[in-house]
């Protein structure tokens, strides 16, 4: 068995790093949010570790259903996105942490992941998609049935926009199938849960030692994912195919 060894300085140093939890309940603050107790377990180890991090509840804010980037300029009164998407923007880790509903993320997540997704074709300053750079998770909470389901649908979305995912960047708890204690109520189990506190913290340290990793490399290289340049006729190398014999 190996004895691991804490990592070197140049490698342990995240000040300067920002993270930003969405926490996709469906209730209000100050309502009590299980989905919070997990994010606390992450987030706490960040902050220990020097990164500046960010809490959210969306269903907090008035946020508009709508996949345009404000859609306030297509029919709605107000809308709340164009705001938080600052926090997004200026986040080096993003973590999108909800409820099981049925089997399935919460309607505030899906809508999140919409309006994530509606800023897609925004770049930054380098050309490339405005997530380039970024380090994804999730964290998932319930007392039934769903966690990979609902981890799977989140990552892939982050990932098709541009957020790099680590290893191993998932964690969640669900307790005993069916009806039963959620993640904070007296005896669930789950703050103790072994298999739950260990998969938060590699989710947790991988998104860290990665967002490191890109923020040191000025992000992802900007070559072969530029929007404007394949607009333009670049191909970077890419060989249109042989005509179809």
């Amino acid at each position: 068995m190996t004895d691991p060894k804490k990592p070197t300085p140049d490698d342990s140093d995240f000040s300067g790093l920002r993270a930003l939890f969405l926490n996709c309940t469906l209730k209000r603050s100050p309502e009590l949010s299980h989905t919070s107790g997990l994010i606390d377990l992450s987030a706490n180890l960040m902050r220990d570790n020097g990164v500046h991090v960010d809490v959210l509840r969306p269903i907090d804010h008035p946020i508009a259903t709508g996949v345009y980037p404000d859609m306030t300029e297509h029919g709605w009164d107000q809308d709340a996105w164009p705001a938080i998407f600052e926090q997004v923007e200026q986040a080096d880790i993003l973590v999108l942490a909800g409820p099981i509903w049925l089997g399935d993320n919460s309607s505030v997540m899906k809508q999140i992941i919409e309006r994530l997704y509606a800023m897609s074709g925004v770049t930054n300053a380098r050309g490339q998609y405005i997530y380039y750079g970024k380090v994804g998770g999730a964290l998932i909470t319930g007392n039934e049935d769903g966690v990979k389901h609902c981890a799977m649908n989140i990552l892939y979305s982050l990932q098709h926009i541009g957020v790099t995912i680590p290893p191993a960047a998932d964690a969640g708890w669900i307790g005993e199938a069916g009806p039963g204690p959620s993640y904070l109520d007296e005896g669930s189990g789950g703050p103790q849960n072994d298999f739950t506190n260990r998969n938060t913290t590699f989710m947790t340290w991988n998104l860290l030692h990665m967002a490191r990793l890109l923020k040191s490399a000025s992000g992802i290289p900007a070559w072969g994912n530029l929007p404007g340049a394949w607009s333009d006729g670049n191909t970077f190398g890419l060989e249109p195919n042989p005509e179809y014999r």
